[in-house]
């Protein structure tokens, strides 16, 4: 593929895969009816379904899918590190865990916005652990260990709330939550969430000189005069609030800021900058696919589509780390 065409045929792709997540669903309602429920009212119920489950969904797919995408490749450059994903500042593990402390508070029913605060709140706090590490003198490397402590302490809290929570039902719904999923989304969601990753899209849009300096090494960057404190805050802030607001709303969806990089990279000239958008639009198909299919899987059910991601990532990352492996050896 030409690269020229690249974002185009992303694009297209993405458009095709949103729409296809407008007709896809248990209600059996046909092309003529979706269309009408969607745009002109139509029967209340076709209205409801149109306007209320499905619209929120395919939204949110494309705007979840963009940033854990874009996040995953801009970090794979800043770090300089093939493996970097999202999590790996563990602002996902954190900001799930400020959702988990709202379920355990019983303040999750009290609101619509309880649940996305508690998350924004546990993403707000991981940004600012890693900026006090991370600021001014400190390396990738601080930020990269930070990011791991962080994921560690923040997995184990959130076992210790599980266990000791003594409401059943309750830990199911955590755990549910935690599974990843975009059902029962609505605009009230799009709404909370989309204004916080736009804000973080253009932080990293902000960041691209920087990621492509940064490839030739810290030392290079820095006398092509690109601040690194700068660069850094740029970064952590706009993947914070990216991964932040997806999880708030969504629960926690892995493995999409590894996987997308790494197919789109080959078919660009392969600067950290051009695999940005490329990368977005990669991972805005991505999610919208799975959520396709976790909803045609079962026909009695339905998959929680982080599920389906760490089953399409969790090998993917393994396969990437026995290559690097071997090409060590």
């Amino acid at each position: 593929m030409k690269r020229a065409l690249l974002v185009p045929v992303l694009m297209v792709l993405a458009l095709a895969l949103f729409v296809l997540s407008l007709l896809v669903g248990p209600a059996d309602l046909s092309l003529h009816d979706s269309v009408i429920g969607l745009f002109a009212g139509g029967s209340e119920a076709a209205s409801i379904i149109m306007r209320e489950i499905r619209l929120p969904r395919a939204l949110l797919g494309v705007a979840i899918g963009f940033s854990l995408g874009i996040s995953g490749a801009v970090l794979q450059g800043f770090l300089r590190n093939p493996l970097a994903e999202p999590g790996i500042i563990g602002v996902s593990s954190t900001a799930a865990l400020g959702a988990v402390a709202i379920f355990y508070s019983g303040l999750a029913g009290s609101s619509l916005y309880a649940l996305p605060a508690g998350a924004l709140i546990g993403a707000l706090i991981a940004v600012l652990i890693l900026l006090a590490l991370a600021a001014r003198q400190g390396s990738t490397l601080t930020l990269i260990l930070a990011g791991v402590a962080l994921s560690s302490l923040s997995g184990a809290l959130t076992s210790l709330v599980l266990n000791l929570s003594p409401n059943p039902f309750a830990a199911y719904e955590i755990i549910f939550w935690l599974l990843g999923s975009l059902k029962d989304r609505s605009m009230e969601h799009v709404a909370l969430a989309l204004p916080l990753m736009a804000l973080g899209w253009i932080l990293i849009a902000f960041s691209a000189r920087a990621i492509d300096a940064l490839s030739l090494g810290e030392e290079a960057a820095a006398s092509m005069g690109i601040h690194m404190g700068r660069a850094r805050l740029l970064i952590v802030v706009g993947v914070a609030l990216c991964v932040g607001a997806a999880t708030a709303v969504v629960g926690t969806i892995g493995f999409i800021g590894l996987v997308v990089p790494h197919l789109i990279r080959p078919l660009t000239d392969r600067l950290p900058s051009s695999l940005l958008l490329p990368a977005g639009l990669g991972g805005a198909a991505l999610l919208l696919a799975a959520d396709i299919a976790a909803r045609l899987i079962l026909a009695a059910g339905e998959l929680n589509v982080g599920v389906l991601t760490a089953l399409i990532g969790a090998p993917f990352f393994l396969w990437l780390v026995t290559r690097a492996r071997r090409e060590m050896l």
